[in-house]
């Protein structure tokens, strides 16, 4: 059984609430994702726009916080390091804050 890659590109870019402590920013987001094999989990990453208050929550030390997207409920986040333009990377596992397609999986029976 193999697993091929979606032939379309899928994710998110729009905006998003960022939650970190008391604090809550809209923000603008591009995430993507993919099931790790190795763990079986869903893996999910991206960046967040650069914008002065995410900058100044960032460099004060802001490690982990939440990501809603929509009327969707909150996804567990960590704040990485800065990409090259600025924007801050972030990662989580499992449910992503944006919604996936629904996959058909075909397991064969065994004998």
């Amino acid at each position: 059984m193999a697993w091929l890659p979606p032939e379309e590109e899928s994710g998110y870019a729009g905006p998003a609430r960022l939650v970190l402590g008391g604090d809550q920013l809209d923000v603008t987001v591009r995430l993507a994702g993919h099931l790790e094999p190795l763990d079986g989990r869903f893996h999910w990453y991206g960046r967040i726009e650069r914008t002065a208050d995410v900058v100044a929550l960032k460099d004060g030390g802001a490690v982990t916080g939440e990501l809603a997207i929509g009327d969707r409920g909150p996804a567990a986040v960590r704040l990485a390091e800065y990409d090259a333009w600025g924007h801050v990377l972030v990662t989580g596992v499992g449910a992503p804050p944006y919604p996936l397609e629904p996959v058909e999986v075909s397991v064969p029976a065994m004998r």
